[in-house]
């Protein structure tokens, strides 16, 4: 298991409240009840700056494309270099198709 500064029981119990859910819509479903919009498409843009950045996009084509600003770009950016791996650990996955948590 990895340690992380986050580490709490009540963000315990929303992992596991998003380990639930089985497809898209349902993902819609709880996301829209407990998130704003703006949170949400914050998340799904921070997602997309880094796919791109992991492409080697520049700042100006990612900024171009999903609206981001140089300081959001730059924060994801520190994140894939110097974070806990998250963004690689989904993108890998996502590009290769696999759903399944590692054990």
């Amino acid at each position: 298991m990895v340690e992380s500064k986050l580490k709490d029981p009540l963000i315990d119990n929303l992992f596991q409240a998003i380990l639930v859910l089985e497809n898209i819509d349902e993902c819609y479903r709880f996301f829209e009840d407990i998130c704003t919009v703006a949170e949400l498409k914050a998340m799904a843009q921070r997602l997309e700056v880094a796919k791109m950045l992991q492409t080697d996009k520049t700042y100006g084509e990612i900024a171009e494309r999903t609206g981001a600003s140089t300081a959001t770009i730059s924060r994801v950016k520190r994140c894939l270099n110097y974070g806990a791996d998250g963004y690689k650990l989904v993108l890998e996955r996502l590009k290769s198709g696999d759903r399944q948590a590692e054990t």
